[in-house]
């Protein structure tokens, strides 16, 4: 190691040790061990450019380990991004760029929100399957207009979850020779050793999953950092992972111990930790010029890299103008013009429809119209109905096929179909029951909270499904996604619901979560209802009482619609003018104006929800003196119709609670 490359790799460490120092708050122990790794990365092999983070042929770069945030912000401090040092001096401070754990959309260079461990994992992989698709779509010979690898760092931590097994196991079936993870093998976990519940061979269990796989013996050999790396790279038919040995906080009097992992080292192991690696003790945030000086050149490296890149973008458009229309559409998220005509609609003649099917007709028609749209299903394409009809398999031998076979890693799926939507380009989705949603919660949350345009599709949707019994019944996780803050969530009404519901989620920015059935339901006719213009307002008057204002408001989602219009027959009969409110989505339908809100459900008027769900959350539409008709147990295993008649949605119940809603109503007479 060269004087001046010691000199960076410890600015490096100081920068972020310093930031945790101020901050009271942090983790010391991974900047301080990791660096030299981070900076042959950063400085020998990244392609970027740090004075335009969204390069589209840039290197992606993930820290699947977020907590070692810190290190992250001196990079990107270092190598010139707009990260200037006073936010570093701010870390995990209010309003500041540079949070406990890196957000995407808030600090520059950031690409991917990390600190779940695995996730990170999960999303390079998904970076990675998103550059191989694009450059199989767009590339021709003499113009590799898609072209850049995806690296990372990952922890002990993140190889221990779940997720980036299945990630791991995925990418190696698929053959990602671009991706290339830096393993942080320092050999101790948040409690202690990791030999306390981590002892499997990560190396042999990573070949297993068919990748490339080095070992670094000192974290601190830039040369032979620099040598595996290189290897990595050359190896374009496998992903790799390099075993690099470091100490959690290195150097420092608590070197290989937990008191490294998150906590500030404090003012006396500081200075010993200063005076052992040779520097100064003062100031804080020192950056000697030479060090910054030969960081920053990163700055001219990626202007160089971007120019060229455009250049030859500009020759592809010569050559190639469609092709090169086509790429700035969806790099920029555009969907084709004449996208949604002839979507399909239905008419009520057609008879009853499962919306998961009528999902499938969605596709088959809009497919071919936006090749930016791929996806598939955690194994149950076949009962989601999440195939791309006519399109290939996306595979190691074809990477310009637009279907996805995930396997049975739910968990996993989503996380790569962020990575997909962060990398930009692609609109991905993925498919499995709507049960299993809860294995994939974690990478739905981070979904959300980075806004990626991710379209998850929930088959299977209530008890209605039957025979399978409680284990495959749905029952809270209605609550639980519309709990998650920025997630759309559509359980349609029918297959003219359906057609709507995928439109939004296409069109709309962030995740979109859309539900459908299994069994099949009567098809609302759309020249009777408003569907097409109810469904994007979330929530709309589907059918008025007749002859006198209404008494009484019956809401309901998806396939308890049909059930809310046949009780409604039923209580006219008996002079109780009824409104039907279809409320498809909460979250599209609580944007809409409160003049809006109130006009479809006014207040005063007794209300009642019917959805096959927890019935916890209907309050705020329904009012507290409001009555809800949900499933609030788990379900039961008989046939579909048997166990909704069970659980008491027949128009029988519906009338008696609506009846016995209104006689007790201000004024009420019993009808």
């Amino acid at each position: 190691m060269s004087d001046l490359d010691t000199t960076c790799v410890n600015m490096l460490r100081f920068l972020a040790v310093d930031s945790v120092e101020k901050a009271k708050s942090g983790h010391p122990g991974l900047p301080l061990g990791a660096a030299p790794m981070a900076y042959v990365l950063w400085d020998r092999f990244l392609r970027h450019n740090p004075t335009d983070p969204g390069w589209p042929n840039r290197d992606r770069f993930v820290l699947s380990a977020g907590h070692g945030s810190a290190l992250l912000y001196a990079l990107l401090h270092a190598t010139g991004y707009d990260l200037p040092l006073e936010q570093l001096q701010q870390f995990r401070q209010w309003g500041s760029r540079t949070p406990g754990h890196p957000e995407h959309g808030l600090t520059p260079g950031v690409e991917a929100t990390t600190g779940p461990l695995g996730q990170g994992f999960a999303m390079g992989v998904g970076m990675a399957i998103a550059e191989r698709h694009l450059a199989s779509l767009f590339n021709r010979d003499g113009f590799p207009v898609v072209d850049h690898r995806t690296f990372g760092i990952v922890s002990d931590g993140d190889l221990m979850e779940g997720i980036s097994g299945e990630a791991a196991s995925l990418a190696g079936t698929l053959g990602l020779g671009k991706l290339v993870y830096l393993y942080d093998d320092n050999h101790v976990s948040l409690e202690g050793p990791t030999s306390w519940a981590f002892t499997e061979s990560v190396p042999d269990r990573f070949s297993a999953y068919g990748w490339q796989v080095s070992r670094v013996a000192d974290g601190n050999d830039l040369g032979a950092i620099d040598a595996a790396i290189r290897a990595a790279e050359a190896d374009t038919a496998r992903p790799s992972l390099i075993s690099v040995r470091t100490h959690l906080g290195y150097g420092s009097p608590v070197q290989d111990t937990r008191e490294a992992h998150g906590e500030p080292l404090g003012p006396a192991n500081l200075k010993a930790t200063k005076e052992r690696l040779g520097w100064p003790l003062e100031p804080t945030f020192l950056e000697p010029p030479e060090a910054l000086g030969h960081l920053r050149a990163a700055r001219d490296r990626g202007a160089r890299w971007h120019s060229d890149w455009s250049a030859l973008v500009g020759r592809y458009a010569t050559a190639y103008p469609a092709l090169a229309q086509q790429w700035t559409a969806m790099q920029q998220g555009q969907l084709p013009d004449g996208w949604a005509a002839n979507l399909p609609t239905y008419s009520a003649g057609v008879g009853p429809i499962a919306t998961r099917d009528a999902s499938q007709k969605f596709l088959d028609a809009v497919g071919p119209k936006v090749p930016a749209l791929i996806g598939g299903a955690a194994d149950l394409s076949p009962s989601t109905k999440t195939l791309l009809n006519g399109a290939p398999d996306f595979s190691a031998q074809d990477s310009a096929g637009r279907n996805f076979h995930f396997g049975v890693r739910e968990h996993g799926m989503v996380g790569i179909l962020n990575g997909i939507a962060l990398h930009g380009g692609l609109i991905p989705y993925g498919g499995t029951f709507l049960t299993f949603s809860d294995y994939a919660r974690g990478s739905i949350r981070l979904a959300a909270l980075q806004r990626t345009h991710t379209i998850l599709v929930f088959t299977h949707d209530s008890i209605g499904m039957g025979e399978d019994g409680p284990t495959h019944q749905p029952v809270e996780q209605l609550l639980g996604l519309r709990s998650v803050p920025g997630l759309t969530v559509l359980r349609p009404a029918d297959a003219n619901e359906t057609t709507a519901a995928w439109k939004i989620a296409l069109e709309r920015k962030g995740p979109t979560a859309l539900v459908f059935t299994r069994q099949k339901i009567p098809v609302l006719d759309p020249g009777l209802y408003p569907i097409a213009d109810g469904v994007p307002h979330g929530g709309y008057v589907l059918a008025e009482a007749s002859g006198a204002p209404p008494t009484l408001v019956l809401i309901a989602t998806g396939s308890e619609v049909s059930l809310a219009l046949d009780a409604r027959v039923q209580l006219e009969k008996t002079g109780v003018p009824t409104r039907v409110v279809s409320l498809p989505s909460w979250e599209l339908f609580d944007e809409q104006s409160p003049e809006y809100r109130s006009s479809v459900l006014p207040h005063g008027l007794p209300k009642v929800s019917i959805e096959a769900g927890r019935t916890l959350g209907w309050s705020r539409y329904v009012g507290s003196d409001g009555a809800s008709i949900g499933v609030d147990r788990f379900g039961a295993s008989a046939p579909g119709a048997i166990v909704l008649r069970e659980f008491g949605f027949t128009v029988d119940h519906v009338v008696d609670v609506a009846r016995r809603l209104v006689s007790a109503a201000p004024g009420g007479t019993r009808p």
